[in-house]
C-alpha cells in the first residue's frame, strides 16, 4: 500500500543566482516559479539572504504574483529577515544558519545551543500565521529542542547522506540515513511534521523520499542543474516521479 504522498518544494534560488551573475532581468525566477507550478510542484522555495546573493527583494512580489504555490522562505534568524517575513506573510519561513563565507547552506540550524535566541523568531512568526520550519541535523537532542520552541515543523538536512552516497561510502552513507530515520521518527511521535531537503538528487531522493513520516522535500541546486539540460519543466517531473515511486505510487 503506498503511503501518503509527499509534496515537493521547488527551490529556484538559483535562476536568481544565474541571473546576478550578469544583471537584468533574465533569467526570471518569477517564471521559474510559474513553470514548476506547471510540472507538479507543490510549493515553491526562495532564500533572501543577507548578501542578496540570488533572490532580491523585488522578486519577492514577483514570484507571488507569477505563482499561486504556497512560498517557503528560508531566512537567517535576523531583526531585517523578521521584519521582511512579517511583512510578506509567507506560508511558511524556514529558519536557517547563514554565513557569508559559505557557498549555501552548510549543516543545520543548532537550535539546541541557539535555544535563546531561536525562541523569538519561533512565537513572533508563528503569531502572524505563517508555519515555522527548523532546518535541523538529524538526531534526537535537535528535534526535542524544536519541540520545546514550539516549532510546527522541521526539515531534515540531508546534504551529509547525499556527500557519502557520491564518495561510494555506502557504510557511512546507511548509518546517515538510519539517524535520518531516527530522527523523522522521534519528530512524527512528538507532533512535529517532518520535511528534508539539501543536496538530494534523482539518485539519492528515493531513500529519503521512502521515510514515511516525511511529508515534503525541498530541492534546488540539482532541479536547476537538470534544467540546462532537459529543460525545468521536464526537471520537476522527473523529480516529482522519483519521489512517488519511492512513496509507492505508479511511475505513469
Amino acid at each position: 500500500m503506498p503511503l501518503e504522498r509527499a509534496r515537493l518544494g521547488v527551490n529556484i534560488d538559483h535562476v536568481a543566482t544565474i541571473r546576478n551573475a550578469r544583471g537584468g532581468g533574465h533569467p526570471d525566477p518569477a517564471r521559474a516559479a510559474a513553470m514548476a507550478q506547471a510540472a507538479g510542484a507543490d510549493g515553491i522555495t526562495i532564500h533572501l539572504r543577507e548578501d542578496r546573493r540570488h533572490i532580491r527583494d523585488a522578486d519577492l512580489a514577483a514570484v507571488r504574483a507569477a505563482a499561486t504555490l504556497p512560498i517557503n522562505l528560508e531566512m537567517a534568524t535576523t531583526e531585517e529577515m523578521l521584519d521582511i517575513a512579517l511583512a510578506y506573510r509567507p506560508a511558511a519561513a524556514c529558519l536557517v544558519p547563514e554565513r557569508r563565507e559559505e557557498r549555501t547552506t552548510e549543516g543545520g540550524l543548532d537550535v539546541a545551543r541557539l535555544h535563546n535566541h531561536v525562541a523569538p523568531f519561533v512565537t513572533r512568526l508563528k503569531e502572524a500565521g505563517v508555519r515555522v520550519s527548523l532546518f535541523i541535523e538529524p538526531n534526537r537532542v535537535q528535534v526535542a529542542v524544536a519541540e520545546a520552541l514550539g516549532a510546527p515543523v522541521v526539515e531534515l538536512h540531508t546534504g551529509r547522506y547525499v556527500e557519502l552516497c557520491f564518495a561510494g561510502d555506502r557504510v557511512a552513507a546507511d548509518e546517515e540515513l538510519a539517524r535520518l530515520r531516527d530522527a523523522a521518527a522521534e519528530g512524527a511521535k512528538r507532533g512535529i511534521e517532518i520535511h528534508a531537503g539539501h543536496g538530494l538528487t534523482y539518485d539519492t531522493v528515493g531513500a529519503v523520499a521512502g521515510i514515511p513520516e516525511v511529508r515534503e522535500l525541498n530541492i534546488g541546486h540539482f532541479i536547476m542543474g537538470e534544467a540546462l539540460f532537459v529543460g525545468l519543466e521536464a526537471a520537476v517531473r522527473r523529480m516529482r516521479r522519483e519521489i512517488d515511486i519511492a512513496r509507492g505510487f505508479s511511475a505513469a
